[in-house]
């Protein structure tokens, strides 16, 4: 049975080195490159012709970009609009690099904590720059519920500070862990069948459904972290 953390192992693909700095192009870098290039592949191809009777293709567009719109709308309000593209934009690259990471050789990118943390940390960094952005210092406001008593101020303020700042830990390692302990499952219970040979047949039935659910939980990732983005989002915006 192969080992199901070799996986995870970044290799470089083009070594490069510039000012004894490593920055070779690994098969994660690949994995990215890639995932933009389905992303926009499919969504050019699929609005090109722009029929009134919409095909398969351009169904499944629509779909996703009416489906990130209303998610958007509902978590949001008229106020986040503007920021649809960043949205969409996030959610595929999830969608689409999750569910290339499914393919056998492949790499997913994200089960690897640095790279959910980075995407993670830049949703937190940009919605806090908008808090500020709209409401200025009163933005600090939102540490403090209203409401509340002034007394209870020194023990609420550094709950809610903590809380603030965990939000690109708890929102990177959500994906992360999700991705990763599927891909552990999957691994392990393909050694399995190859180790049983003809009576691997039950576990191969096991592993078919293990890799329906994968898939589930590849969109339902993707989800999840654009969802919890909106609501960051509407919290900067509203500040409540």
């Amino acid at each position: 049975m192969s080992n199901p953390i070799e996986q995870f192992q970044v290799h470089p693909i083009v070594p490069l080195e510039l000012g004894g700095v490593n920055i070779s192009f690994t098969n994660s870098a690949l994995m990215m490159v890639a995932t933009v290039a389905v992303t926009t592949v499919f969504l050019t191809l699929s609005v090109r012709k722009r029929a009134l009777v919409p095909g398969r293709w351009q169904s499944l567009a629509e779909l996703i970009y009416e489906f990130i719109a209303g998610m958007l709308r509902e978590n949001v309000g008229q106020e986040g609009r503007p920021y649809f593209p960043f949205i969409f934009s996030l959610f595929m690259f999830v969608l689409i690099g999750n569910l290339l990471g499914l393919l056998p050789g492949s790499f997913t990118f994200t089960s690897h904590i640095i790279v959910t943390f980075v995407m993670a940390s830049v949703v937190f960094v940009g919605v806090t720059v908008i808090g500020f952005a709209r409401h200025g210092l009163h933005f600090l406001r939102m540490f403090f519920p209203n409401g509340a008593p002034l007394a209870t101020a020194v023990i609420l303020v550094p709950i809610e500070v903590i809380s603030y700042l965990s939000r690109p830990l708890s929102l990177g390692v959500r994906l992360f862990a999700n991705m990763t302990a599927g891909h552990i499952i999957l691994t392990i219970l393909g050694g399995f069948v190859a180790m049983l040979g003809v009576f691997g047949i039950f576990p191969l039935a096991f592993l078919t459904g293990v890799m329906v659910l994968e898939f589930g939980i590849a969109m339902l990732q993707a989800y999840v972290f654009t969802v919890l983005s909106c609501i960051y989002l509407h919290d900067a915006i509203h500040m409540h």
